[in-house]
């Protein structure tokens, strides 16, 4: 086929047209109009828009589709797991991206940004007298190794004179990451590859980059007989020649046929109708939800990508984790205990992406532990591609040993969710729960005093204090992990060690018995300060019985020792311990301590309140995330069931999640004050994920009705704690 100049439109191909010929997600029966992107600044919610760019530049949306990120305007984009540097010199490698262009026009006008979170597309449209031009940018959300640039020229008056907008770029084709050298043109695009200077350790892997891209003129000119014109730029991305040629070609067919836009929008139509969580009564609220969802899913890959090359999710996310900058790219606990629960919910197979990513890097966690001179599997605070610790500051390294438990709880939480127990057979999960088990059983050490293990020489998540003994949060993952590995062995039909379970019954659990609160660690003093939630973290998400006298105790022990510009995710902790005691007010005013992380126009956040830190901090979204989706409804993920005790505040009407994944079937739910509506989705849509799906039922706590969930009926309740579970349980999962 011959393409022509790639950068010129096909006209035939009225894209804008043509991409709004699906239905609307607010209206399905209805289209959105033509040429959108021309349209005043929306009022919708799932639409942020704004006059002018944030001050500071770091705000600027990032567009991420789990394999390419990057922050608009910028001149370097990165690629799932492509790092350079050894060790605690292991970054994210900078790729230079084609597609920094900025769109002047010599009489100027007046300018408008958006960000349209229904379909990944950010927009710039300036608007003059004579002409209007707009300009958006996307990471294709299907065909994940290309990004996009498209820009629209219209006359605004007629004239017999030709129209012309400057192009201006800071795009160089150069790295300091990468030996980029060129090569020859492919179909008219511009082609270049290089490999990573360093690799994470000695005679490790570095990864091939290589591009091609349609060529980006200065000037785009409308000629006097035309009253509108479209371009369209594409950059392909992959780790060999032929697969970036393969789906170089992929774009041009898809600009061809016209599909390109569209294919983009239909994928991220599928994810927001399957899993979307609005609010009633809080438009700000509402906005901060829709922001922190569309960046997590944007963290993600395909739900339909079967490549297993996913890298994990960072807490500044792709577009993020440069050189020296938001934590240099590397998974931490954020990934299993912040951002993973509330993308589980509803996504099964994207939380599998996860843990499959854990997977990979087994060889790399064996190494930890023997270096440290343990057994089994220790998994890196700091991780890139290979599971090796790439933590600059070794301490944290050798201390902060919990995060073993969080990733092994990830795999329980997978399996209360779904009951897929080929996760851990074919998808050898089961080696990463026995290697962490094996791993607590010989870090442990034995107290003859008080017959009990003690986990000495440790760091808490609470990281102003470090070679504590006993942290209440490690000791605590540590015993639960340790009990799934001896439940998952049993299903399994796999002989467990009886030392997995004497060091999960017998593990130092620290609490005061005389102020009835759980300190932090052994020798904690109450009141010293606290930099983030530690010990508001044992009842969700560990889910450690206590007492409600005994989660107030330590609610009321820790927050005001909470440092007030600690790290975003904490006060979502603290809103869902108060929403467990029945106490909405309070709750709500935790956690709108939140709103103080959330930059510029775009809903961007921040790692603290006053723009510091990490950006596009999704460890904070996803705490903000956990408390409006499993603090206001209760969801508690538990073995055999799906347990809720709804609690709306004051200013919320309505809470509507839709989309939740439990057991191979979708569940849409419906929170008002006094009610609580569930629908059973078709068994086409809940099957999606699932090769089995159970039928289910609600059994409500306080009368012990039993209601079964029929597909496509709603089921309407009074508000009362209840759970959800198969239609014939084996036991039931109460008291929380």
């Amino acid at each position: 086929m011959d393409y022509g100049p790639l950068w010129t439109s096909f006209d035939s191909w009225d894209l804008f047209g043509h991409v709004r010929n699906i239905p609307s997600l607010t209206d399905p029966g209805k289209t959105s109009p033509p040429d959108a992107l021309l349209l005043p600044m929306s009022t919708d919610p799932y639409t942020f828009s704004s006059d002018s760019l944030p001050s500071d530049l770091r705000f600027l949306p990032p567009l991420a589709n789990g394999l390419l990120g990057w922050r608009v305007y910028n001149n370097v984009f990165h690629m799932g797991r492509v790092y350079n540097g050894e060790g605690g010199e292991c970054h994210r490698a900078d790729v230079p991206c084609p597609l920094a262009v900025t769109v002047e026009m010599e009489e100027g006008g007046q300018d408008t940004y958006s960000l349209d979170t229904h379909t990944g597309v950010f927009s710039h449209t300036l608007t003059s007298a004579s002409a209007t031009v707009s300009q958006s940018f996307y990471s294709h959300r299907y065909y994940s190794n290309l990004m996009v640039m498209e820009i629209l020229l219209v006359r605004n008056v007629t004239s017999e004179a030709p129209l012309t907008v400057n192009l201006v770029t800071s795009f160089t084709p150069q790295s300091k990451d990468i030996d980029f050298q060129s090569g020859p043109d492919y179909k008219g695009g511009r082609y270049i590859q290089g490999q990573t200077h360093t690799a994470e350790f000695p005679e490790g892997p570095r990864p091939m980059v290589h591009l091609i891209w349609t060529p980006i003129p200065s000037t785009l000119t409308l000629p006097p007989e035309r009253s509108r014109h479209r371009w369209c730029f594409i950059v392909a991305v992959a780790d060999s020649l032929n697969l970036a040629q393969a789906h170089f070609d992929e774009g041009l067919e898809l600009m061809a046929t016209g599909d390109l836009r569209p294919s983009h929008e239909k994928a991220w139509q599928e994810l927001w109708l399957h899993s979307k969580v609005d609010v009633v009564g809080s438009e700000r609220l509402l906005k901060a939800v829709i922001g922190s969802m569309f960046y997590l899913l944007s963290a993600f890959p395909s739900i339909h990508d079967t490549s297993s090359s996913f890298g994990g999710v960072s807490p500044g996310g792709l577009s993020n984790g440069g050189e020296g900058q938001d934590y240099w790219g590397h998974a931490f606990w954020d990934q299993e205990v912040w951002i993973y629960p509330t993308v589980a919910l509803f996504y099964p197979k994207l939380a599998r992406a996860v843990l499959e990513y854990r997977v990979q890097t087994l060889d790399g966690a064996k190494y930890n532990a023997q270096r440290q001179g343990f057994k089994g599997l220790k998994f890196p605070w700091e991780s890139a591609v290979t599971g090796r610790e790439m933590c600059p500051d070794d301490i944290y390294g050798q201390q902060e040993i919990h995060i073993n438990g969080d990733v092994a709880l990830a795999f329980q939480n997978y399996y209360y969710l779904t009951e897929d127990l080929t996760m851990f057979t074919d998808g050898r999960g089961s080696q990463l729960v026995w290697g962490v088990a094996d791993y607590w059983v010989s870090r442990v050490t034995w107290s003859t005093e008080d017959h009990k293990y003690n986990l000495f020489g440790v760091m808490p998540p609470d990281e102003y204090y470090y070679n504590v003994n006993n942290s209440v949060y490690t000791n605590t993952v540590a015993k639960f992990s340790l009990q799934f590995a001896v439940e998952l062995a049993d299903l399994l039909r796999h002989p467990a060690p009886k030392e997995w379970h004497d060091v999960a019954e017998n593990i130092q659990i620290p609490f005061d018995q005389q102020s009835l609160y759980h300190p932090e660690f052994e020798g904690y003093s109450k009141g010293y300060p606290v930099k983030q939630a530690d010990a508001v973290m044992l009842s969700y998400p560990l889910g450690l019985a206590m007492s409600p006298e005994i989660r107030r105790n330590d609610l009321e022990a820790y927050e005001p020792a909470t440092d007030p510009h600690g790290p975003a995710m904490t006060w979502g902790m603290f809103a869902i311990g108060w929403l467990e005691l029945g106490e909405a007010e309070k709750a709500q005013r935790l956690l709108d301590k939140c709103f103080k992380n959330i930059q510029g126009p775009f809903q961007v956040w921040s790692e603290s309140s006053d723009g510091s830190g990490a950006v596009n901090f999704l460890t904070g979204m996803g705490g903000f995330l956990q408390a409006v989706v499993f603090g206001y409804t209760g969801f508690r993920v538990q073995k055999e069931c799906l347990a809720f005790s709804p609690l709306l505040p004051n200013n919320l009407s309505e809470l509507c999640i839709r989309g939740v994944s439990y057991l191979g079937q979708e569940m849409d739910w419906l929170f008002r004050k006094d009610e609580v509506c569930i629908i059973l989705r078709e068994q086409e849509c809940g099957a999606r994920f699932a090769k089995t799906a159970y039928d289910l039922q609600v059994i409500l706590k306080a009368s012990g009705t039993k209601i079964p969930l029929t597909p496509g009926i709603p089921v309407t309740f009074p508000r009362e704690p209840g759970f959800v579970c198969k239609l014939e349980p084996s036991s039931f999962c109460w008291p929380l």
